[in-house]
């Protein structure tokens, strides 16, 4: 089915009110289901749970500065369970999504005393990992609130950031979830003074035993759509997103685009590193701290420094001799690795990024215009 709201379908009076460049979000798309919902009444002043429970919502999280994170938050698991075990106010759910061939499963476990375990799975397409986890903590707390006389829901989930967002009265494209579940909530809270609600953090690289069975069974289901479905703006925007950094990437690969004379750095991996836009970009994100330093690493990596190298490509007239008299032309590569010079740091891995910028600080004449 064509997408009635594609570029083609302008008129010539829309394409001349038209500013800028635009491009199809998606052709494939049935159309965007609706995500926001700022109007909502759960997030308006006065109404918001934070202002009327903000006691009754708690986060546990992994304890990042600890030793030994992981073993430390897998005994932490286990002794909660434990402590809550034959509690039977207790509902204690485990929740996790998987995405395959852009199509998401969504589960919740529900485990309470002396109640058989309530499992909840969830199918859609074209949706992010946080939207279809979100929709898991949703259905997981929609059963949770069904279960007599429970006065305590505990969530243990991998995606705590998605946990946040219920939580966050800005605009954002998850407030469907966030109203359904805000909703749900203040009626749990309502309806007895005690009642309350903990989200625990349980990164799925832990494998703790109850989390583990939930991503097992995410993962075991194989659904192929059958049907044109919505796609979520999220999704939408991921997509295209994507495709435009893959293009960017294919782009800055081509030498003629970058420079011939571009340094290629890696990272820690020891894999080539890449553009991106997180952060500001990993080459930025290592550097940009100090207008000296990042003055310096970009005349290094883009080779236009005052170097003789520089100076025998655009001014063959000038002295482009390496001034420590072992090298007739003064390049790049002798100052970052062979050079006497610049001796305050030494590695034989400085072409990964984190060993260039130690390099460039132990060194902080290298590629300067004082730099004799």
């Amino acid at each position: 089915m064509s997408n009635s709201h594609n570029i083609s379908s302008l008129t010539n009076h829309q394409r001349s009110l038209t500013k800028g460049h635009i491009i199809d979000s998606n052709i494939k798309s049935y159309g965007i289901f609706p995500s926001f919902s700022p109007l909502d009444p759960e997030f308006s002043p006065g109404h918001c749970i934070i202002d009327n429970f903000s006691n009754r919502f708690s986060f546990n999280l992994v304890n990042k500065n600890d030793k030994n994170p992981n073993k430390t938050r897998a005994q932490e698991l286990d002794d909660m369970v434990l402590r809550y075990s034959s509690v039977p106010q207790l509902a204690l759910m485990i929740t996790n999504a998987s995405i395959k061939n852009n199509i998401a499963t969504s589960i919740s476990h529900v485990h309470s005393a002396n109640q058989p375990l309530i499992k909840t799975v969830h199918h859609t397409s074209f949706v992010t990992s946080t939207e279809a986890e979100l929709f898991a903590i949703r259905c997981g707390i929609n059963q949770a609130c069904t279960i007599n006389n429970v006065s305590k829901i505990i969530i243990v989930t991998d995606s705590i950031h998605a946990a946040r967002k219920i939580f966050d009265s800005r605009s954002h494209p998850y407030q469907i979830h966030s109203a359904a579940i805000l909703s749900e909530l203040c009626t749990f809270f309502s309806s007895k003074e005690f009642n309350s609600i903990e989200f625990w953090e349980c990164p799925s690289k832990l494998k703790w035993r109850f989390h583990h069975d939930a991503d097992k069974d995410s993962k075991a289901f194989s659904v192929t759509s059958s049907y044109l479905s919505k796609i979520s703006w999220d999704f939408c925007k991921k997509t295209d997103c994507e495709e435009s950094i893959k293009l960017w990437k294919m782009t800055f690969q081509a030498s003629d685009r970058k420079g011939k004379h571009f340094l290629d750095l890696l990272d820690n991996e020891l894999n080539v590193i890449e553009p991106s836009y997180v952060k500001g970009g990993p080459w930025l994100q290592s550097f940009s701290h100090s207008n000296s330093l990042c003055a310096r690493a970009a005349r290094a990596i883009t080779n236009h420094a005052p170097i003789g190298e520089y100076r025998l490509r655009f001014f063959p007239s000038m002295d482009f001799s390496c001034p420590c008299n072992n090298h007739s032309i003064e390049p790049r590569r002798h100052i970052l690795h062979e050079c006497h010079r610049f001796n305050g740091y030494w590695n034989p891995r400085r072409d990964t990024l984190n060993h260039f910028v130690m390099f460039l600080t132990a060194n902080p004449n290298a590629f300067t215009f004082n730099d004799n």
